[in-house]
């Protein structure tokens, strides 16, 4: 991870971290770099944060100061800027969102023309220009100064892209979304309605400041109730730009990445989709996953924590299914990043395909009691080489076994060190948490 960007983009709060400055300089050095050729084309998108529009502005003027041509999507998820970029011929894209953070967050992903994350070589660079560790960049005169430009039809060539992908229409399914009132709201009913789904939805309302507010992915308790109450047959909630998914079964049960993950990597298993009979998962997934897929004859590889690190592992590897679980799923036959809608999708194709509900499809699937911590820090590169925290950590360690584990990483987007144990049951994990947060507070003072 570099000064600014961490392994989601430039995240952090609106105006005091991330700053119409920094948007500017980004933009600056984006139009600057793939202008150097040939006048760039680059495209922005932008999830419903109040901010997002002021960073859209700042980054269309440094953009097109530098020479470049902007195409404008508006409001619209992360997976669709990646899909728009690489299948229509931007040199690069930006994604305006702080994903599940709340509103008073944002952050600038910059994707390349592939549609991945961009290069941390390229991302230093942007570092060295912020801090003027690069001479001032050339401005474009007369009429090499860029212009900007609506293209709300990429979106919906995305949404387009998205109905063609199901193998069955949808009709007489009762379908949940929970849209988190972020970039989901634009998009998700309207393909759920266009492939036939009588659609149900929450969270699909946004004003600026609402976006993840005790709603969407991380707070599935929502969707849970909302699919109880109206007897539907699944639910799938989103976070703030559309680019994880967690689901819930008809009973109102959570299905989660892990589980996700297992759904259709035994699916496309069976339906000899599944390359190398592998998929790829982080340190965060669960261990009940793992003996699950074991019992299934399907092989796993295991990445740091960071969607980023999953597709790179996929592409490395030729794997084409793979993800975490807080809900980034990857399908690198259709895209080259997560997107929740899309894993919904891919959900539904294995229940129908399958004739069966979702929860008597992760029957086999047993989660293990699992608690995690975020510890608020000063600095997360002390706390984590601390010997204190060490000690404790093979101490813990060890009086579980190879019925449990504990993790510790600190946060790739955040001030936090994340303390995760899993354990045969939630008494062991709270236990052995609460001894790791203790050594944590006493080394923060």
């Amino acid at each position: 991870m570099g000064k600014y960007f961490g392994t989601d983009g430039f995240r952090g709060e609106a105006n005091v971290t991330l700053t119409v400055e920094h948007a500017y300089k980004v933009g600056r050095f984006l139009g600057w770099y793939y202008s150097k050729e040939h006048k760039a084309r680059l495209v922005i998108g932008k999830d419903t944060r109040i901010s997002s529009y002021m960073f859209e502005y700042a980054l269309v003027a440094g953009m097109t100061a530098s020479g470049a041509d902007v195409y404008l999507l508006h409001v619209t998820t992360t997976p669709s800027v990646s899909y728009v970029v690489r299948t229509d011929g931007f040199d690069a894209g930006v994604m305006i969102s702080a994903s599940h953070n709340p509103f008073y967050d944002n952050g600038i992903k910059v994707i390349n023309c592939e549609g991945k994350k961009l290069e941390a070589e390229v991302e230093a660079q942007i570092e060295r220009y912020i801090d003027g560790e690069i001479e001032e960049l050339p401005l474009a005169l007369k009429d090499n100064i860029g212009k900007t430009i609506d293209y709300s039809l990429g979106r919906n060539r995305y949404v387009g892209y998205l109905i063609s992908i199901a193998t069955r229409s949808f009709e007489g399914k009762k379908i949940g979304l929970d849209c988190s009132n972020g970039s989901a709201s634009a998009i998700a009913k309207n393909v759920f309605d266009a492939l036939g789904a009588k659609t149900y939805v929450i969270a699909n309302q946004p004003d600026g400041v609402n976006i993840n507010e005790k709603c969407g992915s991380t707070h599935i308790e929502n969707l849970q109730q909302f699919v109880r109450e109206n007897e539907l047959d699944a639910g799938f909630a989103y976070d703030g730009d559309a680019d994880r998914c967690i689901a819930v079964n008809e009973k109102g049960e959570v299905v989660d990445g892990d589980a996700i993950m297992y759904v259709c990597g035994v699916y496309m298993r069976n339906h000899e989709q599944l390359n190398h009979d592998k998929i790829v998962t982080t340190v965060m997934s669960n261990i009940g996953l793992y003996k699950a897929l074991d019992v299934a004859g399907i092989g796993y590889e295991k990445t740091a924590v960071g969607d980023k690190y999953v597709c790179e592992n996929m592409m490395k590897n030729g794997y084409c299914l793979g993800g975490e679980q807080s809900g980034h799923i990857i399908f690198s036959k259709h895209a080259t990043t997560g997107d929740g809608i899309l894993t919904s999708l891919k959900i539904m194709e294995a229940v129908l395909e399958s004739k069966a509900t979702l929860s008597e499809l992760t029957r086999e699937l047993r989660i293990y009691p699992q608690l995690l911590i975020n510890v608020r820090v000063k600095d997360k590169k002390r706390v984590m080489e601390d010997d204190r925290l060490k000690e404790v950590e093979q101490k813990v360690s060890k009086e579980l076994g190879d019925d449990g584990r504990l993790l510790l990483r600190p946060s790739g987007t955040e001030p936090l060190v994340r303390v995760m144990v899993e354990a045969g049951s939630d008494e062991l994990c709270k236990k052995y948490v609460d001894e790791v947060v203790e050594v944590v507070n006493r080394i923060c003072g």
